[in-house]
């Protein structure tokens, strides 16, 4: 999407300067506006926020545009002598670390190298951790975490707030149930504090070198709950299903779209002849998929979530359905949450070119769109 506009913020910056001059421009671009999601460094841009989905130009005193030279040291602040990031982005070209600005806000930060230099994005973690009333979630989340064992996973495209949406189960859980969480991150976003439960975060790099071994290692630690922030291979989910197996409720997103597409990636990292085998555990362990999108509403541009929760008997239909009938399946896995996204549309929360955009059948969408 196309910058839609200044926000004209007067603070110099001098990228040779010390550190804390790195700390009060980050600072400065927070306040650009109160709804700033995303901080955007690149080389041959002005600064960058994102607000609402729409990248914002940001016009600071010293600085018409980046260099090289600037992003380079904005990385090496943010960095510091972590040695596992920086072998990282040596390694692997990009790495991802938390940074905090005491008393402002914490981040979730990638660093990676195009075209010789670097470029960073800061993701703003709020500082209050999320609840499900405050993010508008539909009450039958409470059930989803008053399971006992299993896998629940969060799914959406990136961006749409799986985080959030995580972070809100594990703390209901923490106000809620006397037991032990465990959460596996990338980098730890929102801090929990022990309440009710006593709550651990390991972070990826710092606390582990990898999922796999904090997902073996929690095993060990007489966990109730695992929390892992995202399943990305097949490694770490095969020992999700393992953990769930066991006893422990599991909590992870994945990026995919609908519960059909989620069962399919799930499968789909397996070799063939485990297929059958994954899609059978997947049967018997697999209780919920929380289907969710993040949309502009059409009078504030503030963003609204849309949430369909796909329990059990939904999922057995998607798990039973035939191998290649991918049909079946995304009908199964789509009708639900499109017909939220309609009725949004209906009350004018959202434009109907916003729930075209965002819906899991567009082409279905626009025709009942237009018959009605």
């Amino acid at each position: 999407m196309a910058a839609t506009g200044t926000a004209p913020i007067h603070i110099p910056f001098d990228s040779a300067s010390a550190g804390a001059d790195i700390d009060d421009l980050l600072t400065a671009m927070l306040r650009a506006n109160p709804r700033v999601s995303d901080l955007i460094f690149s080389p041959g841009r002005k600064l960058q926020v994102q607000v609402n989905g729409a990248f914002i130009s940001v016009e600071t005193v010293g600085v018409p545009q980046l260099t090289a030279d600037d992003t380079r040291s904005i990385a090496s602040h943010l960095i510091g002598n972590n040695k596992a990031a920086i072998a990282l982005l040596r390694e692997q070209g990009y790495c991802d670390i938390s940074y905090a600005l005491p008393g402002v806000a914490r981040f979730r930060v990638n660093i990676f190298i195009q075209r010789g230099s670097c470029a960073i994005v800061m993701r703003v973690i709020p500082t209050a951790i999320p609840n499900l009333k405050t993010l508008g979630a539909p009450a039958q989340l409470q059930e989803v975490v008053a399971v006992r064992n299993g896998l629940v996973i969060v799914t959406g495209p990136r961006g749409c707030g799986k985080s959030s949406t995580l972070a809100a189960l594990v703390n209901h859980i923490n106000e809620t149930e006397s037991c032990h969480i465990i959460t596996i991150e990338d980098p730890i976003e929102f801090l929990h504090n022990h309440k009710r439960s006593t709550v651990h975060q390991r972070e990826l790099h710092s606390d582990t070198p990898s999922i796999s071994h904090a997902m073996r290692a929690a095993l060990r630690q007489a966990p109730n709950v695992i929390a892992v922030g995202e399943l990305k291979d097949r490694e770490s989910m095969e020992w999700a299903l393992d953990a769930a197996e066991t006893g422990h409720l599991v909590l992870s997103t994945v990026n995919t779209l609908n519960a059909a597409k989620t069962v399919e990636r799930f499968v789909g990292v397996f070799p063939a002849a485990e297929q059958s085998a994954v899609r059978e555990r997947l049967s018997r362990m697999l209780r919920y998929v929380i289907c969710q999108r993040l949309m502009p509403c059409k009078e504030n541009g503030e963003r609204v979530a849309v949430y369909q929760i796909v329990a059990s008997d939904a999922l057995q239909e998607i798990l039973n359905a035939e191998h290649k009938n991918h049909s079946k399946q995304n009908e199964l896995a789509t009708s639900a949450i499109d017909l939220e996204i309609e009725r949004l549309v209906r009350d004018g929360t959202i434009t109907a070119e916003t729930a075209v955009a965002n819906a899991a059948d567009p082409l279905k969408l626009s025709k009942s769109l237009a018959s009605n």
